[in-house]
């Protein structure tokens, strides 16, 4: 199975095609608040550079969060741009399960942290199976570290951009029987890979997207608040959702016209 992974949960822009378990491209950058303007153009170059069209691959995959909402919103209406125009299937992976997954050699409680905008926390704790699964033993939380610091009962691995930015805080209100260590430099940012190898797993059990997508904010956010209280999107939260399904699709057009067009007995978005 080929597949194409977005991860835009957080500034770091991370995508990645695999085939199975074999990265055959890949692209990572600092997107900063400009994923809307960068994601896309990357998901081009980087096919171009593999030799390889849309129409080629199996599947698609979406980081959905927790994380940045704008991110999120992008990377989200992105891949439902590209389900459009190519009747490609679509699997959603958790943003903390993903970082989890990039964690292979340890047993230990396994609690990856982001950073949230409101100067709190996103965290999630897993354990890996015997056999190499990973089951999660506490779901997804939002929070100050104290409270994080609380869910850690037992040495455990931590890592992810909240843990660089409060580590102090967390130790501070870790309890005297709670012990933590900090995890490998290379799972700290969130990466597609981990998206594509989980997004396979999904598809492959037949757990496909359908028509109703809902990221995982986890806590609501500022611009959901607004949502609330204005009875629906911001008018710039809509059209940054219709640009990136638009240019998505666009994108996803150009790409059959140089290659082989939606594969027979694939729907083929208007």
């Amino acid at each position: 199975m080929k597949i194409l992974a977005i991860e835009t949960a957080t500034a770091w822009q991370s995508i990645a095609i695999l085939e199975d378990d074999v990265v055959l491209a890949r692209r990572d950058q600092d997107a900063g608040s400009a994923h809307g303007l960068l994601l896309l153009p990357s998901i081009d170059r980087m096919l171009a550079e593999a030799g390889l069209q849309l129409s080629s691959l199996d599947g698609l995959a979406c980081s959905i969060g927790p994380g940045s909402f704008t991110g999120i919103r992008v990377g989200v209406a992105t891949c439902l741009g590209l389900r459009a125009a190519t009747g490609l299937p679509l699997a959603l992976v958790p943003t903390l399960e993903a970082m989890a997954w990039g964690v292979r050699s340890t047993m230990l409680p396994i609690c990856p942290i982001l950073t949230s905008r409101r100067g709190e926390l996103y965290w999630a704790i897993f354990r890996r199976q015997v056999e190499g699964g990973l089951d999660c033993i506490l779901s997804e939380h939002a929070g100050p570290p104290g409270l994080l610091a609380k869910s850690l009962t037992e040495h455990s691995l931590v890592f992810g951009d909240g843990w660089v930015s409060m580590e102090s805080e967390i130790r501070a209100a870790l309890s005297s029987s709670a012990t933590v260590s900090s995890g490998p430099q290379d799972v700290a940012k969130p990466s597609a890979v981990n998206v594509a190898i989980l997004g396979m797993h999904r598809l492959r059990r037949g757990d496909i997207a359908g028509d109703c997508v809902a990221p995982r904010y986890v806590q609501r956010t500022e611009a959901e608040l607004k949502y609330e209280q204005s009875g629906g999107l911001s008018a710039t939260a809509r059209r940054q959702e219709r640009v990136a399904v638009a240019a998505s699709k666009r994108s996803a057009r150009g790409h059959q016209r140089k290659g082989q067009g939606p594969r027979p007995g694939r729907p083929h978005g208007s």
